[in-house]
C-alpha cells in the first residue's frame, strides 16, 4: 500500500450524520467507505453509480419558467381555483 494522504471536504451536518450512520450499520468507517468509493473510481474510470440532474433545472425547464414569468408580470397569466385546493 502506498503512502496515506490526508484529503479534507466539507459536508451538510444532515448528510455527514446519515453517512455515518448507514456506515456503522455496514460495519465501516466513513474513511473506509470513501477509501472504496475512491478506489473503484480509479480503477473503473466512471462514477460507480447513476449522476443525474435534476429534469426542473434543464435549459428548456427554465426558458418554460422565465416565459412563465414574463406572462405573469405581462398580465397574461391567468389563474383558477383548482378543486384540489381547499380554500377557507
Amino acid at each position: 500500500m502506498g503512502q496515506t494522504v490526508n484529503v479534507n471536504f466539507k459536508l451538510d451536518s444532515d448528510v455527514k450524520k446519515r453517512m455515518e450512520l448507514a456506515c456503522a450499520e455496514m460495519g465501516l468507517s466513513m474513511s473506509a467507505a470513501f477509501t472504496i468509493f475512491a478506489k473503484k473510481v480509479g480503477r473503473e474510470y466512471r462514477i460507480p453509480f447513476e449522476v443525474s440532474a435534476d429534469p426542473f433545472y434543464s435549459e428548456s425547464n427554465i426558458r418554460h419558467l422565465e416565459n412563465v414569468m414574463q406572462d405573469i408580470k405581462g398580465g397574461k397569466a391567468h389563474f383558477a381555483e383548482h378543486d384540489l385546493i381547499e380554500v377557507d
